[in-house]
C-alpha cells in the first residue's frame, strides 16, 4: 500500500510516495539515501538512528514512516552544516568523544535536542540526555566531557 506522506526534510519540503507503516530509518536510509542514521538494534534501545521530529529525539527504528507527516525532520546530514554541529564535532574531536564512530550521528542528535532546551546541562543532565544512545567504546565520560564543552564553546548558540 502506497501513500503520499509529505514531510520536511533537513528544511526541504518534500513529498514521498511510501508505504505508511514503512519504518522511518528505511525511509531515510533506502528512500531519501540518508544513511548518517545507522541502525543498531532495530528495537529503540540503542539510539543509532536517532533524527529530530518537531524538535523532539526520536529513535527512527520504531517509528513508521506515516506518523512523521507534516512533520519536520532533521537528521545528522542537515545538522552538518549548522554552526551548532561544527561546534559539537570540533568537542567531540577535542575530547577524544569517537572512536568506532557508529554511535556518533545518535549522540550528536541527542546532544543537540539536549543543548537547544538546556544550553547550560550539569552532568547529571547530559548523562540522562544521551541514556537512550549506547557506546561500546568510550564509557561515556569522554562523550559527557564533549557535551560539556560544546555547551561553553556553544553559549548562545543553541
Amino acid at each position: 500500500m502506497q501513500a503520499e506522506v509529505a514531510i520536511t526534510l533537513n528544511g526541504k519540503p518534500m513529498v514521498l510516495a511510501i508505504n505508511p507503516v514503512k519504518r522511518l530509518i528505511d525511509v531515510l536510509r533506502e528512500d531519501c539515501g540518508l544513511t548518517g542514521v545507522k541502525e543498531g538494534c532495530g528495537e529503540g534501545e540503542c539510539g543509532a538512528c536517532s533524527v529530530l521530529v518537531n524538535g523532539k529525539l526520536v529513535n527512527s527504528c520504531i517509528t513508521a514512516a506515516g506518523a512523521v507527516a507534516g512533520a519536520e525532520i532533521t537528521t545528522i546530514e542537515g545538522l552538518r552544516t549548522t554552526p551548532g554541529y561544527q561546534v559539537l564535532s570540533a568537542a567531540f574531536a577535542a575530547a577524544g568523544a569517537v572512536q568506532c564512530g557508529y554511535c556518533t550521528p545518535g549522540m550528536i542528535m541527542a546532544a543537540t535536542a539536549l543543548l537547544r532546551n538546556n544550553p547550560s546541562p550539569a552532568e547529571t543532565e547530559i548523562r540522562e540526555a544521551i541514556s537512550g544512545n549506547l557506546c561500546r567504546c568510550t564509557g561515556y565520560s569522554m562523550i559527557v566531557e564533549a557535551i560539556t564543552l560544546a555547551a561553553k564553546e556553544g553559549e548562545g548558540l543553541w
